[in-house]
């Protein structure tokens, strides 16, 4: 047998040990691409789509942060027009309330000073009375002394201006 020289040594045990190479390393690649390539697609397609779904969830969060704080500043200049409503309601009541106390205190007063000088009254006429009676007790001793004395008319109308004069003028004009 001749020997027969291939290029680089290429013979069929080569080629088939290669061809028979090129199948395992095949059915390798779809049995590892089965089991270990799409599960770790699927893991990392979930993780994709769990972060998509967490991005577009803190967007809207973020949206509805915004509206509600739109909605809170919206609110809160209400809340000042409300406010000033409300201080306004209240001056307007105070000065209502001050005006009635105001009048009460006045119609108060004037009661207070109608008593007083109602008071005053009875007291001018009971010093009245008094000085009546005491007029009255003077006239009874100077007439017991005009008949004890028996006097004539001129000592008596002396008597009684001197008594007049002793009482004074002051006595007949309060």
């Amino acid at each position: 047998m001749l020997a027969q020289t291939y290029l680089f040594n290429l013979d069929m045990q080569l080629l088939f040990s290669t061809g028979l190479l090129a199948i395992a390393v095949f059915f390798l690649f779809l049995f590892m691409s089965r089991f270990l390539f799409n599960p770790a697609r699927k893991i990392l397609e979930e993780r994709k789509q769990g972060i998509a779904n967490d991005i577009k969830s803190a967007e809207e969060d973020k949206e509805s942060a915004a509206a509600m704080k739109a909605e809170y500043e919206a609110k809160l200049k209400d809340i000042d027009k409300e406010r000033d409503a409300i201080l306004s309601e209240a001056r307007q009541k105070a000065i209502k309330n001050e005006a009635k106390i105001v009048d009460e205190a006045k119609q108060e007063a004037s009661r207070i000073i109608k008593r007083a000088q109602e008071e005053a009254e009875l007291e001018k006429k009971h010093a009245m009375d008094d000085m009546k009676q005491e007029m009255i007790q003077i006239a009874s001793m100077m007439a017991a002394k005009v008949v004890a004395a028996n006097i004539d008319t001129k000592v008596q109308d002396t008597l009684v201006e001197e008594t007049l004069k002793e009482m004074g003028e002051s006595t007949w004009l309060s």
